[in-house]
């Protein structure tokens, strides 16, 4: 696997980029002490890519998020889509943008762009579309940034899935993990995920991360309200404001913090309920339960089947364009 690596480095910071997946595979920071610490979970070898469970800092399109009873309608024609969670779809379908070999068509001491083209009827999407993915470093931080155009008129909804763990990946359980979220508003959902077309004000709820939740004892009041999703988060959560500005800021247990900015109307926030131990980290060891938080920035989930959501579709004549900053402090 590590002859596949992209590595990219400065003084401050060291990516690593897997081609599969488009995965941010490690996101290492340079500590005061002069030592590094790598805050993303990532999987020991290929086949964790391969079998993606968990979507480990992959790229995911087409359509991230779900989309309900896997289809939905444009311009008066409705599109069957790959039901991988039936009768939903989720993150683009069962060969989803997570699983495909990206390929590397630039590469420089602090960039790495990858590309990749999605035929038209691919997992039931139209139109032929073409990515591009570029991760970058950037001064205390890295960014990453999704180009997209298409030959006929259809929808997108592209990001990245990383797990954060401030404390360090494979240190255990993020609980002691402060979370501040500029999102005054959410999309409840019915037991599958799917919004119920409401947005809600967070106000009262376990979901109101305004002033800062430390993210065991949120779960602990989510749980309690009604409002969790298989035991912990799995919420879209919307972002005040417009244009690229700061989502949301985590805190580790010894101060370490990481603040990230998007462009985009939301943010998805999963709590890593799906550990169990049974996958196997970077470090060799296996992945508790909520071993690491998601922070995902992108459009509403199905989006393409609620005219009061944001609009998801992109026409031949545009370009898709979507960016994240992760910046240290």
């Amino acid at each position: 696997m590590n002859d596949s690596l992209i590595r990219l480095v400065n003084d401050s910071v060291r990516i690593e980029i897997f081609p599969l997946g488009a995965s941010l595979h490690r996101f290492e920071v340079r500590l005061a002490d002069g030592s590094w610490r790598n805050i993303v979970l990532g999987y020991l070898d290929p086949d964790g890519y391969r079998t993606a469970r968990g979507k480990l800092g992959m790229s995911i399109g087409r359509y991230a998020n779900r989309i309900s009873h896997a289809r939905f309608t444009l311009a008066g024609v409705e599109y069957p889509l790959d039901a991988n969670e039936a009768p939903n779809q989720l993150h683009g379908g069962s060969g989803g943008f997570h699983t495909r070999m990206w390929e590397v068509t630039g590469h420089g001491a602090d960039w790495v762009e990858l590309t990749l083209l999605s035929a038209d009827g691919d997992q039931g999407f139209p139109g032929e579309l073409t990515v591009r993915t570029c991760y970058q470093l950037i001064p205390g931080g890295a960014q990453v940034s999704y180009h997209a155009t298409t030959t006929a008129t259809t929808v997108v909804n592209l990001t990245t899935h990383p797990y954060f763990n401030l404390n360090g990946e494979g240190s255990g359980a993020t609980d002691r993990h402060r979370l501040v979220i500029h999102a005054s508003r959410y999309t409840p959902t019915s037991k599958d995920g799917i919004p119920t077309g409401e947005i809600r004000d967070v106000a009262g709820s376990a979901l109101d991360f305004r002033s800062g939740s430390l993210l065991g004892q949120a779960r602990d009041g989510a749980v309690a309200q009604g409002i969790a999703r298989k035991g912990g988060f799995d919420h879209n959560l919307v972002v005040d404001g417009q244009g690229m500005r700061e989502h949301c800021r985590l805190t580790g247990e010894d101060g370490l913090s990481l603040v990230m900015y998007s462009d985009r109307p939301a943010l998805q926030l999963y709590g890593g309920n799906h550990f169990d131990g049974t996958e196997i980290g970077t470090c060799g060891q296996p992945y508790p339960n909520h071993a690491g938080v998601a922070l995902e920035p992108q459009n509403y989930p199905d989006a393409p089947n609620h005219p009061n959501f944001p609009s998801s579709v992109l026409r031949p004549a545009q370009e898709y364009t979507a960016t994240t900053r992760w910046l240290i402090s």
